[in-house]
């Protein structure tokens, strides 16, 4: 279905609303790439900034040190610059609102100075299984692996030193957001990936805390869990001003002016939800990039805890069933890259738009089960699947079709492996109703085929707006003009104004393309994952073999 495209706000050109610091910006640290996004009242976006980075092993942890964060904010805070005055002709010096969003959970313990007491603990670790685990059975909820209660615990339980000088716990956009604007809060959605959340969706479950602070050891430390957690807000609540210190901190050249208002700060999931307008029940989204996410929204509850779901919130603080996933376009990538340089050899250069257009055309051509190739994509441990440490493994049987179409759609497939099995404990054990999904990030930006695999694996329509490759960074300056809005009009607003907020002003003209899952991509897709099943012990013994 399609819809007509969306317009510039007619109530000011770009240079003159930039000129007045009505633009409102939206910065996303993600795994990879971190963006930024500066959007006008009705979503139009006005300029963006990138910059790339990359994690690190670290004494074996996942990690980004704090001065890549800030290198990395503010290069791409100078880019976003460089392209306003390119494109508009103006200087930015004012902005009317901003919000930060990052990776989800992971582990930021802060000490009474704000000082980090360990390096920062990304949500790509999978040593919290033990921790979890107690946390699970102790809570009786599901406590994935990444949230930060799990790597807490972990911490408690070995004994780290640091742990009897914390002070303060948070996330990276917490992290970054209380440097910018003095306040130690956090969104709801992103809060929901550190405790779980009370059926009120506004705040930390009280009487899990006090279990929590029942278990062995917590009490005599010198802190209660309650102290050093953020506080909790919901979208369109006021989480507090941009400083002339953080002002500073994002601009460095001094240009910027203090005083735009922030909106809470959120996790990657929850502004994923809101750029692909899916925060109602029924409704559902798909992140894509480094990791791999669906969001859906909850009509009722589930039957009980089960490993493979999390349960989070929305930017609002609705019910939602997250199945998350460590692994998901980095081998992809990889492979592309190697067909690059071949092209290069061969004295035929190609961009990675023609590249990738061709050889994702290549895959849709591939058999429908692939002819027998498996790819497993896992550069890390995939607690989906039972993965402790990954490996990138290509496999095929000796009558496999081994063609360029089938490893393309092998590798296709693979991308979305984990989280196939993930839904399926959602949409078929658990019969989760869900209309449709919606989709973004870069894997879909070649139209119509990562799509139809998506939609073939889950049995369900797949969605693709114009808002798919701005992704979370788009989502957070939606959030946040929604804040400044909120407290324009003298009030918080709640989740049927976000809605209506989205749905008349942000997404009632956006041009969006659904395609329908196909009977043959459905079943070669079941038979592909049978398969991929199968073959998860070698994926497994290869990660014990080759350490």
């Amino acid at each position: 279905m399609t819809h007509a495209a969306v317009t510039p706000s007619e109530h000011s050109d770009p240079a003159s609303l930039i000129g007045a610091g009505r633009a409102h910006l939206g910065l996303e640290l993600g795994s990879t790439r971190i963006k930024a996004a500066l959007i006008d009242d009705a979503g139009t976006v006005l300029a963006t900034g990138s910059h790339t980075w990359e994690n690190q092993l670290v004494d074996e942890s996942w990690t980004y040190s704090l001065d890549s964060v800030w290198t990395g904010i503010q290069d791409c805070y100078a880019d976003l610059v460089r392209e306003v005055r390119e494109q508009h002709g103006v200087g930015l010096t004012q902005l009317a609102s901003l919000g930060i969003s990052a990776m989800m959970h992971g582990y930021l313990p802060l000490d009474a100075d704000g000082e980090l007491l360990t390096p920062f603990r990304t949500w790509r670790n999978t040593f919290t299984t033990e921790a979890a685990g107690e946390l699970s059975e102790a809570l009786g909820v599901n406590i994935p692996l990444r949230w930060s209660v799990a790597h807490l615990l972990h911490a408690i339980r070995g004994g780290e030193e640091h742990v009897q000088q914390l002070a303060q716990l948070t996330t990276l956009a917490g992290y970054v957001h209380r440097e910018l604007t003095g306040r130690s809060v956090l969104g709801v959605g992103d809060a929901s990936g550190m405790f779980p959340i009370s059926a009120a969706g506004d705040a930390f479950d009280p009487a899990l805390l006090e279990r929590f602070s029942a278990l062995d050891g917590v009490a005599e430390l010198p802190w209660a869990l309650p102290e050093v957690l953020p506080e909790v807000l919901s979208a369109g609540q006021d989480a507090g001003s941009l400083t002339t210190e953080g002002a500073a901190l994002l601009d460095p050249t001094g240009a910027l002016q203090s005083g735009a208002v922030a909106a809470p700060p959120e996790g990657d999931a929850g502004t994923g939800m809101v750029a692909t307008h899916a925060i109602a029940p029924r409704t559902g989204n798909v992140s894509a990039g480094t990791s791999a996410f669906a969001m859906v929204v909850l009509e009722g509850q589930l039957s009980g805890p089960r490993e493979e779901i999390d349960m989070v919130t929305t930017p609002a603080g609705d019910p939602v069933a997250m199945i998350h996933t460590n692994n998901c376009t980095t081998d992809l990538d990889a492979w592309l890259g190697l067909f690059s340089r071949f092209a290069e050899l061969l004295g035929h250069p190609v961009g990675p738009e023609e590249l990738y257009g061709a050889l994702f055309g290549a895959g849709a051509q591939g058999d429908a089960d692939a002819g027998g190739v498996l790819s497993y994509n896992y550069v890390s441990g995939e607690h989906q699947t039972g993965v402790p440490s990954g490996r990138p493994l290509l496999v095929r049987e000796q009558e496999a079709r081994f063609t360029l179409e089938n490893f393309m759609r092998s590798q296709l497939y693979g991308a979305f492996g984990a989280l196939a099995v993930g839904m399926e404990a959602l949409l078929k054990d658990e019969g989760v109703q869900l209309d449709v999904m919606y989709a973004h990030g870069g894997i879909f930006a070649t139209a119509g085929v990562a799509q139809q695999v998506l939609a073939d694996a889950l049995a369900t329509p797949v969605a693709v707006g114009d808002s798919a490759a701005e992704g979370g960074a788009w989502g957070m300056a939606l959030l946040a003009a929604f804040t400044a809005r909120a407290r324009d009009q003298g009030q918080e607003q709640g989740q049927a104004s976000l809605g209506d907020f989205l749905g008349t002003e942000i997404f009632a003209s956006q041009q969006l393309s659904t395609l329908e899952p196909d009977e043959a991509g459905m079943a070669g897709h079941a038979q592909w994952l049978a398969s991929y099943r199968t073959g998860l012990p070698v994926e497994r013994l290869a990660g014990d073999l080759l350490s």
